[in-house]
């Protein structure tokens, strides 16, 4: 019991990491999107936007971390059912493997 307390609250700190990250994310896209409303200069403009797609990929890669230690099927069977993840939120290797690409 105490073992899976202890995972379960991994996952909501990770959970809480990963939304912090997006919020933040959101919050600099609301940035960007002043900036060209308001015709800021070129430089603020793509500081900006870079900062957005840098708290996206940083996001990203915590999900896929996530998804590596959590859920992860190995073999067609969740490697981590029976531990509090259900199997429908399980993924297989190459599915992960292509979202992985996909944020590279």
């Amino acid at each position: 019991m105490v073992e899976e307390e202890i995972t379960t609250g991994g996952r909501e700190t990770e959970q809480r990491n990963i939304l912090n990250r997006l919020n933040r994310a959101q919050g600099q896209l609301g940035a960007v999107i002043a900036a060209v409303e308001n015709g800021k200069s070129c430089r603020e403009i793509v500081t900006q936007l870079s900062a957005v797609s840098s708290a996206l990929d940083k996001a990203g890669f915590a999900i896929v971390a996530s998804a590596m230690t959590h859920c992860v099927a190995e073999h067609g069977e969740p490697s981590n059912v029976g531990a509090g993840w259900p199997a429908d939120r399980s993924i297989a290797l190459d599915e992960l493997e292509k979202i992985f690409l996909m944020l590279a």
